[in-house]
């Protein structure tokens, strides 16, 4: 009974009432979650002595893991928004299946990435933008994040499933529970235990896993709407077809965040030095935080339109993307003004060090003015992922990084120096979002029609 009430929501229940209260818990969770790493990097950027050098170590590797968890959004975002279509169109059994294949698919992932990031992580750093004087401390915290990767892939991966049959609220508690102990326990492993950067490792390992252990135990409870059972863990191939066709956008939206920061790292080291590599790890930490809400405002909602859409509830659909690009590009806007106006107070939470503090002052608002517009595409391409519309997402999530950025951040710098690496990113966020738009305008209205839903398999 419970459960036929939580459908009956996502298709009747007021629609102002349904978005926020499933995006809220969602908002939280993904501010939470970025959290993570960001509180690693603001305590280790006040490390004693070598805070910068930690700081800048800690950004080399965290394109590797943008990487790692790029594959949890293959699976978790590639197969969710299809078990929300397949439970509007009332068949319980195969969205259970595509939650069960999507497990198996987290746990195939984590082994092969363990194995080739301890086999070749340190020529990678390297490559990634480390120096002799940083790559001690990439390489301790890297060595140790990769003993929890297991942790990361369910504890986001399968999160996404909790968010989908409409319970956002426990997929919040989930990454409260992890974001609070690793809160508390950074500055004791850090600090107390004087592990450094290795401390922040041990206590991201800890947080992740106690929230894919309060993930696991609820997906084999009786308060699940889908449940992970074992038999719905064997292979099916046209399931796995179907979640690597919607899930390859949202894993080149993150793993290109990865390639970008790769590229950025490598620029800004031959340009700029040590100092500029940090620059960029404090850039985009600020923007990430600003980007998590909107982000977890998408998550939130893309039940809603995934479900009516299954549903063929058009109507409803329509309302429900309306507002939540007005609520996104709203956000985005005002929140990246705030960052432009006072770039220096974001870069102080981060470290102390002056030189560190006055690039960052100079060079923030310039990076992160592209945001002023973003936010508009940031609830453009999770739209297309609800109605699964795997090839338009997919190309808007290779649009920014990869078309535009990645050779823009090549390119730049041979003529601007350091200060193309920064150009190249406001370029690339201004043009996808206005190529966005165009797409969304040209193509929904054909979109939301019987014969898409029939396609969706």
């Amino acid at each position: 009974m419970e459960n036929g009430i939580k459908e009956k929501k996502l298709s009747e229940g007021n629609l102002n009432k349904m978005m926020f209260k499933m995006a809220l818990p969602t908002i939280v969770a993904q501010i939470i979650n970025i959290l993570y790493n960001i509180v690693d990097r603001i305590y280790i950027g006040h490390i004693p002595g070598g805070g910068a050098n930690a700081l800048t170590g800690v950004g080399v590797a965290l394109p590797i893991i943008v990487f790692i968890s790029a594959f949890s959004a293959f699976v978790g975002q590639g197969g969710a928004p299809l078990s929300s279509i397949w439970l509007g169109k009332g068949d319980k059994e195969h969205a259970e299946k595509i939650l069960g294949n999507g497990t198996f698919l987290l746990i195939i992932f984590t082994v092969i990435l363990m194995f080739v990031f301890y086999v070749w992580q340190r020529p990678l750093l390297y490559a990634f933008g480390a120096s002799d004087a940083t790559i001690p401390y990439a390489s301790t915290y890297l060595s140790w994040y990769l003993v929890g990767t297991i942790s990361v892939e369910i504890a986001l991966g399968l999160n996404t499933y909790i968010i989908a049959q409409g319970n956002s609220g426990v997929a919040m508690c989930s990454v409260l529970v992890g974001a609070i102990f690793n809160i508390a326990l950074d500055p004791i492993f850090i600090f107390a235990f004087n592990m450094g950067v290795k401390g922040a490792a041990i206590a991201t390992i800890i947080s992740q896993s106690l929230s894919a252990i309060w993930v696991l135990h609820f997906l084999t409870s009786k308060k699940a709407l889908l449940k992970v059972k074992l038999k719905n863990m064997k292979p099916d191939f046209e399931i796995i077809k179907s979640i690597f066709s919607l899930g390859i956008s949202p894993f080149v939206m993150r793993s290109t965040e990865s390639l970008i920061s790769i590229i950025m790292n490598s620029g800004l080291q031959k340009y700029g030095g040590d100092i500029y590599v940090a620059s960029l790890t404090v850039m985009q930490s600020v923007m990430q935080f600003f980007s998590a809400p909107v982000g977890g405002f998408t998550q939130g909602v893309q039940p809603l339109l995934s479900y009516n859409f299954g549903a063929q509830n058009f109507e409803r659909v329509r309302q429900t993307y309306k507002r939540m690009i007005l609520i996104c590009g709203s956000f985005s806007f005002v929140g990246t003004a705030i960052v432009m106006a006072v770039p220096k107070l974001f870069a102080k939470v981060f470290t102390e060090d002056e030189t560190l503090i006055n690039l960052v002052g100079d060079k923030m608002p310039l990076f992160m003015c592209g945001m002023l517009l973003f936010g508009v595409q940031m609830a453009i391409q999770p739209t297309f992922l609800a109605l699964g519309q795997a090839k338009i997402s997919l190309f808007i999530a290779m649009l920014r990084k990869v078309i535009l950025l990645t050779p823009l951040a090549i390119i730049f710098p041979f003529f601007l120096g350091a200060d193309g690496v920064y150009i190249a990113e406001p370029v690339s966020d201004f043009a996808s979002a206005i190529t966005a738009i165009i797409l969304f305008t040209l193509n929904i209205n054909k979109i939301l029609s019987k014969e898409k839903v029939e396609q969706i398999k």
